[in-house]
């Protein structure tokens, strides 16, 4: 099974890559950020519970992210592999999904960082948020969520670098030449 995780601070073009990384080499995308916005809108309880949180500009607790991410996983059990985006944000985050594949007989094959600077993310948020009217775009929650990717969740990539599965990936630039950037890392696997 081919499992990626797709990296990079909010606005770095994760949605755009892993969509054509799907594409290209028939894996499943899941992304946490689209696992919330589906309770949220359905209003589950669960829903409800994040999307407190997310207005608030804070990331959701461990337990509730990991349990949707499995339930997932576990719904596509014929699946040639994975792209996890905006997964794991915490290194007891990625130990748990490294638990977690193993018992599914799988692992993390690598994990791609795409870098992009904090003006060019902003840029970015700011035309997503004009096009789509995503609440976690707002200028005064968007900050919130780049100062928790720069002052916590960057913090996995030592994780994964220990493990000698990173690569990094300038997310700056046409997307097909970035895409041309990921597809070189992941025929690597």
């Amino acid at each position: 099974m081919l499992n990626f995780v797709l990296f990079g601070p909010p606005g770095a073009g994760k949605g755009t890559q892993s969509q054509k990384l799907i594409d290209q080499y028939q894996l499943i995308h899941i992304s946490t950020g689209d696992l919330f916005r589906a309770h949220i809108k359905n209003q589950s309880p669960l829903g409800q519970r994040v999307s407190e949180l997310i207005a608030d500009g804070q990331l959701v607790p461990d337990e509730i992210t990991i349990a949707m991410l499995e339930e997932e996983v576990d719904k596509n059990p014929g699946a040639k592999g994975f792209i996890f985006d905006g997964f794991p944000r915490t290194v007891p985050q990625a130990a748990a999904l490294d638990e977690f594949l193993e018992s599914k007989g799988s692992s993390i094959a690598g994990v791609i960082a795409l870098d992009v600077d904090q003006e060019e993310l902003t840029k970015r948020i700011a035309q997503r948020q004009l096009e789509t009217g995503r609440v976690d775009d707002q200028a005064d929650k968007l900050q919130k969520r780049i100062d928790e990717y720069f002052s916590k969740t960057i913090h996995v990539l030592p994780y994964y670098e220990a493990q000698n599965k990173l690569s990094k990936v300038n997310g700056i630039g046409k997307i097909d030449d970035i895409f041309a950037e990921l597809c070189a890392v992941v025929d690597k696997y």
